[in-house]
């Protein structure tokens, strides 16, 4: 499949260290979330994430966070796409994932572990997503949600 996806690597230097930004624009097509995940993983440099943790973490959170912006933020929209930055720096992975759609009130989203939330099949994604990554924050509209993996 050819896909219209670039990619956009920026170094930024401040601080003393060097920081390193992948930027994307994913459309709203589930069919590209496997792409982008390959793309992005394909280029982010060796740094504070373990093999492992690029592997699982990094991969399924990233894929979690674009199928829900694309299906929930963005209702598949074609006109519309989905804006991924990740930052990279000496310690740390900062994965900001932001849609064009209206937000969500992330703590009005149930616990899908309740007994009685148990057998639905949605709602699990803001879940797993805590699980996978060390810190979840959303902005205000809630529509960006910024996943942070440390050094490890």
């Amino acid at each position: 499949m050819t896909t219209p996806l670039h990619l956009d690597v920026r170094r930024r230097a401040g601080g003393g260290e060097t920081e390193t930004e992948l930027l994307l624009d994913v459309p709203s097509d589930l069919k590209y979330v496997g792409p982008a995940v390959e793309l992005i993983v394909g280029r982010l440099p060796s740094g504070p994430l373990s093999p492992r943790r690029i592997r699982f973490n990094f991969r399924t959170a990233l894929a979690e966070a674009l199928a829900n912006a694309i299906a929930y933020g963005n209702h598949h929209d074609p006109a519309r796409v989905v804006h991924v930055l990740v930052q990279v720096g000496h310690d740390v992975v900062r994965l900001h994932v932001t849609d064009e759609g209206d937000g969500f009130d992330p703590d009005g989203i149930p616990d899908p572990t309740l007994p009685d939330r148990l057998e639905l099949e949605d709602g699990r994604g803001l879940f797993v997503l805590r699980r996978l990554v060390d810190h979840v924050a959303f902005n205000a509209k809630g529509n960006s949600v910024c996943l942070t993996l440390l050094a490890g």
